[in-house]
């Protein structure tokens, strides 16, 4: 299983590095970042698979060392950055040649042809086939936001209840859509959405579509239907608490008191998790549906699951609402997690099989630092605060597995794009079949996924621009993090470092 880890962090290290090279040192310097994020994890991981614990003195030198050369790292690209874009000169209107101002009609579609310029609308050709679905009024003042300065259209094609504008992108993305959108707002207002993404080709394209299109705000029907599941995971998060404890509180309703701590602290943690969601949204104006907590007898809860309500502004602000609750679920939990180890030997009153510290590297790992030999039996006493945070972190580990449009998903949607996206979807739910042959929550979750979350989130109205590398050195981290809850320990590793017997 450690083999394992490791092959998955070569992989998105190798992945990060393919994708940072082009960018020159810039992309280097951010792939660095993400390197020295994993670093402390890959060493400690691999110091254990040969037997060797370092206590926690070491651990935490190792996390002060990365974060500090994080810092370093991101001071030096905030820098370079900075001299890029000064000496970067705006950009100037090309030449137009005979080819690019006028365009030859689609053999495959009905297009109309336009003569884009920053001071004249183009016109209409009287020789449309199939207008487009939008009156020729609207059409010719969305025509007149385009010029050779911004984006010099060259054909317009029908398409759903807008149009598609292909041409030329003639300056800085960001800018560029800011500009367009606005020009669109002053002249159609309240009536268009405007969108600059990317055709199959990997070409910019601008798409412009009613806003009777956006989302829709949930009716009460999906409001009762949150409201039931909140309730339906309360209570699967007091049974998973009287598991915990070992007895069935379905039977012995009466011990409900005795469920209540844990059951509530994992409730804590869905919270956590949906309070990082909001605030991130609301930071970008964006609004989410209520949630919808799904309830699991095994652990709690599955998650939170919610729908965006309208349109995303760009790639980052999917990403930050996406990352934003994973973050603050996962540190929740883990701060549960280490409060419950610091206090165990002082107040051991759950116990816990072995097995449970077995079945995640992390969780094992921070165990093994924290209690030392004492773990070198069958059975031990614990805070019920560790049972809280270990299945915290398992809930956040499985949001972020990037399938669809779970959190996981929705990163990577954000960092690669929707092409590699739908790929990683499709070999998440081939994992999990492949893992439910021993472990049924796996078969649970992929058949979640496959019914619920499978599709990606609709693109964004700047989907061109992607985030930071800073925001893809902390996802490509949390992904690694999340494969180190989720595998198990060996047996054999488990007690070479001192975890069982």
């Amino acid at each position: 299983m450690t083999g394992l880890l490791f092959l998955a962090a070569f992989v998105i290290l190798g992945v990060g590095y393919q994708r940072a090279r082009p960018m020159g040192q810039i992309g280097v310097l951010a792939w660095l970042q993400s390197l020295v994020l994993m670093g402390p994890w890959l060493l400690m991981f691999g110091l254990l698979s040969l037997g060797i614990t370092l206590n926690l003195a070491s651990v935490l030198l190792m996390v002060i060392l990365s974060i500090s050369l994080y810092i370093t790292l991101g001071r030096r690209l905030r820098y370079l950055a900075n001299q890029d874009s000064q000496q970067v000169p705006p950009p100037t209107s090309p030449d137009i040649s005979p080819i690019e101002a006028t365009s030859a009609p689609s053999s495959d579609n009905p297009v109309t042809d336009s003569k884009a310029s920053s001071s004249t609308p183009p016109e209409i050709p009287p020789t449309t086939i199939a207008p487009p679905p939008i009156s020729a009024e609207d059409l010719k003042s969305i025509q007149g936001i385009f010029g050779i300065d911004t984006f010099f259209a060259t054909e317009t094609i029908p398409y759903q209840d807008g149009v598609i504008i292909q041409g030329n992108l003639r300056g800085d993305v960001p800018t560029v859509h800011s500009e367009l959108t606005q020009q669109l707002e002053s002249r159609l207002p309240e009536q268009y959405r405007l969108f600059l993404v990317e055709n199959t080709d990997e070409k910019p394209i601008v798409i412009v579509l009613p806003r009777r299109n956006d989302p829709k705000v949930g009716g009460w029907t999906q409001k009762l239907f949150a409201t039931i599941l909140s309730l339906a995971t309360i209570g699967s998060c007091l049974i998973t608490g009287a598991f915990l404890l070992s007895f069935n509180l379905i039977e012995q309703p009466e011990r409900l008191s005795e469920a209540l701590p844990i059951g509530l602290g994992l409730v804590g943690v869905l919270v956590a998790h949906e309070v990082g969601h909001q605030v991130s949204a609301q930071r970008y104006q964006v609004r989410l549906s209520w949630p919808f907590p799904f309830p699991a007898l095994q652990i709690g809860s599955f998650g939170v699951f919610n729908r965006f309500e309208s349109l995303l502004p760009n790639r980052q602000s999917l990403f930050d609402i996406a990352f934003s609750g994973p973050a603050a679920g996962g540190l929740f939990s883990l701060t549960l997690l280490i409060l419950g180890l610091i206090l165990s030997p002082s107040s051991p009153i759950l116990p816990l099989d072995i097995s449970f510290l077995r079945g995640s590297i992390f969780v094992g790992t921070l165990a093994r630092l924290f209690l030392g030999d004492t773990l070198q039996v069958s059975s031990i006493l614990v805070h019920p605060l560790v049972g809280v945070g270990w299945l915290g972190l398992v809930i956040t580990a499985l949001n972020l597995m990037p399938a669809g449009s779970l959190d996981g998903g929705r990163i990577i949607q954000a960092i690669y794009g929707r092409k590699i996206a739908r790929l990683s979807t499709w070999i998440t739910l081939v994992i999990l079949a492949l893992i439910a042959i021993a472990n049924p929550i796996a078969l649970y979750w992929a058949i979640i996924i496959l019914l619920l979350q499978r599709d990606l989130e609709r693109p964004s109205l700047n989907e061109l621009t992607e985030p930071d590398d800073t925001r893809a050195a902390l996802g490509l981290a949390a992904l690694f993090i999340m494969v180190a809850i989720l595998l198990p320990l060996s047996p054999s590793l488990a007690t070479r470092i001192g975890i069982g017997v």
